[in-house]
């Protein structure tokens, strides 16, 4: 698995989702400070976190589509720089407005990174593999949120929270530089399978599926489903779950950059091996989709409990720990959208599929973060947000064992009936 060109591509993968991440979830951790000096409730606080996704989903599926066209490589590489200038930018917000346009094009600068890692794992790794190897990429985002804690929270009480965004403005485009001089699209001089046999996404005669049937696949539609339950749940966390800890549980801003960084280093283990446990399925049993559903359905139903007692429970203490149980099942799953669609889809197809689904999913972003904010505010309390997350993870990880099967077949049927 693990040759001298795969290495380098999966560390630097990695490090692009701790870049990622570090990025993304800052704003969270500086959020009293900017709620401070700009004036925001909660409602404009929550469309502030929401505003992100919006650019965020949409350059899912453009990032995605770019991936095919144009390759992963130049794809993350002009992602990363664009997300790189508008995560600095937050230094220069003055108004609402103006910190929800930074964070519009912050959002769309950062949308290409999953499908593109999506890209690049269909590109260097073998199908038996695929799960490991994106459920390792990924992994860095957790320990960027990790770190980004007591990072953006240790600088932004010494030297300002503006300081914070401009340092990893600075990561961010020395990571570019980096993946420009030292990565390949594919590796050299790798011949593409041509045993006979349908690929994953192509009927029996080896013609290419268009994109426009996995786009209607149920499939596909419930996967994207069972990722926006997902999202909701990380989205929840990664924006709210800071503010949670300083309000409702009277935390110190000090205390809280450290309490954060516990669920994150539990995300960062489940992350790292759902996808190895996927593969161990996988190889057991022989059938690809069936170990992909058995580790999302199971975690992504414990992460909906955990997070649902949550909201429920009385102690600073069984809350964190609740939480971060939550985020440590969640992140099992976290390969497992990716791996379905390298299941099912045909290599020129994954990244426009992939980008496609979570271009979907991160509507949560959109709604999720704006409606804790409106559900906080009038309520005065977090409990009903929590118990939402998880009602919509218990939906979800029912629906993907009743939809979520093969396509190829179905694809074989359609072509005969026309």
């Amino acid at each position: 698995m693990f040759t001298k060109g795969r290495t380098i591509v999966l560390v630097l993968l990695f490090l692009a989702g701790v870049v990622n991440y570090l990025d993304r979830s800052a704003l969270s951790i500086a959020a009293p400070f900017i709620t401070e000096d700009l004036h925001l409730s909660p409602t404009q606080l929550g469309i502030v976190f929401s505003s992100f996704s919006v650019g965020y989903a949409i350059f899912n599926f453009i990032g995605g589509m770019a991936s095919d066209k144009y390759g992963a490589k130049l794809t993350l590489f002009v992602a990363m720089v664009v997300w790189s200038l508008f995560s600095g930018s937050v230094a220069l917000a003055f108004s609402l407005t103006s910190l929800i346009v930074i964070r519009v094009l912050f959002g769309m600068g950062e949308g290409p990174l999953s499908a593109t890692i999506n890209k690049m794992v269909n590109n260097w790794f073998p199908s038996d593999k695929r799960a490991s190897a994106i459920g390792l990429a990924n992994s860095g985002t957790p320990l960027g949120g990790a770190i980004s804690g007591p990072i953006v929270g240790i600088i932004a009480l010494n030297y300002g929270w503006k300081i914070s965004f401009i340092l990893i403005m600075v990561i961010g485009l020395l990571w570019a530089a980096g993946w420009w001089i030292f990565i390949k699209d594919k590796p050299a001089g790798e011949s593409k399978q041509t045993n006979g046999s349908a690929k994953p996404g192509q009927d029996l005669s080896g013609e290419k599926i268009p994109l426009t049937f996995y786009l209607k696949q149920k499939t596909v539609l419930f996967t994207a489903f069972a990722f926006f339950a997902y999202n909701y749940i990380l989205f929840f966390f990664l924006t709210w779950f800071p503010s949670y800890l300083t309000d409702a549980r009277g935390l110190s801003i000090k205390e809280m950059s450290v309490v954060t960084v516990i669920p994150w280093v539990l995300g960062f283990i489940g992350l790292a091996s759902g996808g190895l446990v996927s593969d161990f399925v996988y190889k057991k049993v022989g059938k690809a989709l069936f170990a992909r559903k058995v580790v999302l359905v199971t975690c992504l139903f414990l992460s909906a409990v955990c997070i649902g007692i949550a909201g429920l429970v009385t102690t600073t203490v069984s809350a964190v720990s609740l939480v971060a149980l939550s985020v440590f099942f969640l992140y099992l799953t976290g390969a497992i959208y990716w791996a379905i669609v390298q299941d099912v889809v045909d290599q020129k197809n994954v990244g426009s599929v992939g980008g496609f689904m979570h271009f979907l999913a991160n509507t949560a972003g959109i709604i999720g973060p704006t409606l804790t904010g409106f559900l906080v505010e009038k309520s005065g309390t977090y409990t009903a947000a929590f118990l939402l997350a998880g009602g919509l993870a218990v939906f979800a990880s029912l629906a993907v064992i009743k939809f979520v099967k093969p396509i190829t077949k179905k694809y074989e049927l359609t072509k005969k009936a026309m």
